[in-house]
This record gives C-alpha cells, structure tokens and sequence, in this order.
C-alpha cells in the first residue's frame, strides 16, 4: 500500500480547520509519524502538505539529523513503540518499570501458575539451584493443599458460576503462595511508550547493579537500533556514562536497618494553597473521578511502612507517586498474613522451610543485590513513598478495596486513615470501600482471556 492510498479519519472543523486521525497502515511507522508531527509544529502548510514531503524523501534523514543529531528529544515524543521482553526475572520487571513514564504490563502472580516458570539462578551452582528448587516444591505442594481447603473453607453459594468460583479459588491460592515464589521467578513484560523514554531510560539500565538487567538493556537497545536505525544510537559519551554508573551504584536500592512499621514521616503540604480546593476536595462524586491536577502545587506527604516484595509489585503501578525501590533482604520478616493463611500443616513445614532457607541463602555469600533471586517474595521490605494529594487519593480509594490484595489493602487503609485525620478540615472526603476483607467471586472475572 502506497502513503496516498491510505485512509486517514477525517473531521472537519467549523473555522475551517480539519481534525485527521493518521491511518498508518503498513507504511508509516513510528519514524514517519515523529516526522510528520515534528514537521507539523514548524510549518502552517498542514497534515496533506506534509504526507507529500513524506511520500517523496522518506523519514530517515529526518529523523538521524534532528532527533539523533541535534538532539531534539520532543520529536521523540511523537511516536511510540512496543517492546515484549520474555523470560526475565521479577526483578528485571521491577528495574524496567521503576520509571514513572512506563506504560505496560506484566505476567501476575494472581492469574498464572507459576510452577513451570524458570527460576533464574546467577550463581549457577548446585547449591543455588538446589535452594531454589526447594522452594517450587513447596509452591506445588501448597497449591495442591491450598486449593481443596479454600473450596471447604469458601463454599461455592448456588447463585455462583462454577467456572467463576473456580477461577476465584485459585487467585485466593495464587494470591498466598506467591510468597513463595523467588524473586527471581522469570516472567513476561510489555513496554509501549514513545521513543523518547526508551532513548532515555536505557542509559540508566545499562547501569543498573544487578548484570541481568544490564543485558536486557543492551538486548533492548540492540533491537531497537535494528528496527529503528534513525532513531536510536550506540554512541557512548564517557562522562555521561559515569555519571549513570555512579547513580545506579548509589541510588538503585532502598532500605532502613531499623523502619517503622507504618508512619507518616513527612506532610509538606502548604494549607494556605490547599484552602483553594476546598471545593475539589469536598465535592468530588463518588465514581472514580480524580482530584484536578493543579493540587499538586500544594506540596507532597511521604509514608514509610514495611511491605511484602509480592505487594509491592502492586503499589509500584502508582507511577505518579515516587517509590524507592526496596532492596529486598531476609531482615524485615516474613509477612504474617501468608502464615495465617496456610492450614496448620502447611503453616509448620513454612516455617521450618524458612528457617533453614533464610541461612542457606547466606551460605551463598553473594552480595544483596544478588541474595535477592532467591529470597522469597512474602519477606517485608522497607517502602517509602512520597507524592501529591491528587496521587495519595487515588491510590487509597483503589487499593483499600475488598479485592485487593489483604496486605496491600491494611496499608491503604492506613494510609487513607491519615489522609482523612490530616485534610478532613481541609475538606477531603474519601470514598472507600468499607467492606470487610472476605471471599469474593468477583475475584474470578478480574482476568483477562482469550475469547477463542
């Protein structure tokens, strides 16, 4: 198909003016689309007159000369790209997407049995494997205990599709004995943004502590140099390059040899500001909708708690807040709430797995960063979070509802506990679901499958 043959969406618009939807068919890709918006913000001519210029010279001088060479990053903002990366360990997911700009998604532990799933092993000695086996064996054997007492202990009710009910049994089983599971259980991820993130993100990658993490990036940065050549660079500038090294030495991980259990550390929000969204704040329906975006101004608050590696996966969505990554150690505990789960049987072979795992581990004598592949992920980590009243509000009302994880939901709650105590008299009203932690058949719709 040629560029002229394509059919874009077009809308005209009363002053004259048109709105037109790009149809890129399988002609223009993402190069040709920075180009094109790029060339859009420089000249009056119009979309059509630029499709012409497209349709006669290409994109690719475009592209090397403005986004590469002279560093105009903005028409990097133009275009987007999808990278599927496969096969990599939890860790990497939590490296590639402790970025607040990343769009996508990855495998959950909710949904997926993990039995089958590679354990990466950095050592690679017979000892390390071992420790590593050792803990699948146990996420077989309690899934094979967990999910005939879940069904007694949670009766299917008549009015519940079995399919469904199913489904909710075993992400109640998936849920608990993702604990564990190693941290370095490989999984699956997609990245889709535009070509301006990737290009900054995997200098920062490319430097990470952890080698795994290192590789994927020179993986990621190798194909996307072959699927777009006039986009993407290998040019390394060395002080840049040290300056990254330094940071990802000194900054990557997070932790606190004594943290607290939960606390607000921090509330810098101004009240003088805040006393102009007293409306906002007060008036917002109870659907989902968020606080306006220009409260941020109002200044930030910062939480610090421990929790589970597991659920920390799921707070680090919150994109719009700022979250350290947690360095996750054996130092912190194990998170009660999985022991309470397990039948007794299952609690003392925990346990006593536990014990003896959590020495093992050291007996590798291999740095932090490295322990990480093969602790499980129900230890507590030291979290600490900081962010605006309009990210703080949205993370409460979502993630303190009956179908989120137990141990991510208590801290939500407290979190939004203090919310209210510290900004009622500023107007805040949260809405939150006050149901009680129990069994939820609705658990089981919350997945997503193919409809062949």
């Amino acid at each position: 198909m040629k560029i002229n043959d394509l059919s874009h969406k077009i809308v005209e618009l009363p002053g004259g003016g048109e709105v037109l939807v790009l149809d890129t068919g399988s002609t223009i890709g993402p190069e040709p689309q920075a180009m094109l918006a790029a060339l859009h913000s420089r000249s009056p001519g119009g979309i059509r007159s630029h499709l012409s210029v497209l349709a006669e010279k290409g994109s690719d001088r475009f592209m090397s000369t403005f986004y590469v060479g002279y560093g105009h990053k903005s028409v990097g903002d133009n275009a987007t790209t999808s990278v599927f990366i496969e096969g990599v360990s939890m860790l990497v997911a939590k490296a590639i997407q402790d970025f607040p700009l990343y769009n996508g998604q990855e495998v959950s532990t909710r949904y997926v049995d993990f039995s089958a799933q590679r354990f990466v092993d950095p050592v690679g000695t017979p000892e390390s494997n071992q420790l590593l086996e050792r803990l699948r064996k146990f996420y077989l054997e309690g899934l094979e205990i967990m999910l005939p007492a879940l069904r007694e202990r949670f009766p299917r009710k008549p009015e519940e599709e079995e399919k469904i009910y199913e489904k909710a049994i075993k992400a109640r089983a998936f849920d608990t004995m993702r604990a564990f599971l190693p941290a370095g259980a490989s999984t699956n991820l997609a990245w889709v943004g535009p070509l301006r993130q990737f290009a900054d993100r995997l200098p920062v990658l490319r430097h990470h502590p952890l080698a795994e993490v290192r590789a994927v990036a020179e993986a990621m940065e190798q194909a996307l140099l072959k699927a777009l050549p006039n986009s993407f660079s290998d040019k390394r500038y060395v002080e840049s390059e040290q300056y990254q090294e330094l940071c990802g030495r000194l900054y990557t991980y997070y932790d606190e040899p004594n943290p607290s259990e939960f606390a607000l550390v921090r509330d810098d929000v101004r009240r003088d500001q805040l006393a102009a969204y007293r409306d906002a704040l007060a008036q917002r329906p109870n659907n989902k909708t968020e606080l306006p975006y220009p409260i941020r101004e109002c200044g930030v608050a910062e939480f610090r708690f421990l929790l589970d590696f597991g659920s920390f996966r799921d707070i680090q969505r919150h994109r719009a807040l700022t979250i350290r990554m947690p360095l996750l150690t054996a130092n912190h505990g194990f998170e009660p709430w999985y022991f309470d789960e397990l039948p007794e049987t299952l609690k003392e072979k925990a346990q006593l797995l536990l014990d003896t795992y959590v020495r093992d581990v050291a007996a590798l004598q291999v740095s932090p960063e490295i322990a990480q592949y093969y602790l499980p992920m129900g230890f507590r980590t030291a979290i600490r979070l900081t962010g605006d009243l309009r990210a703080l509000v949205y993370l409460v009302e979502l993630r303190a509802t009956r179908f989120v994880h137990p141990t991510l939901r208590k801290r939500a709650q407290q979190m939004a506990k203090v919310l209210s105590e510290k900004f009622g008299t500023d107007g805040l009203v949260l809405h939150l679901d006050t149901d009680p932690d129990r069994f939820d058949v609705k658990r089981g719709t919350h997945d997503i499958t193919r409809t062949d």
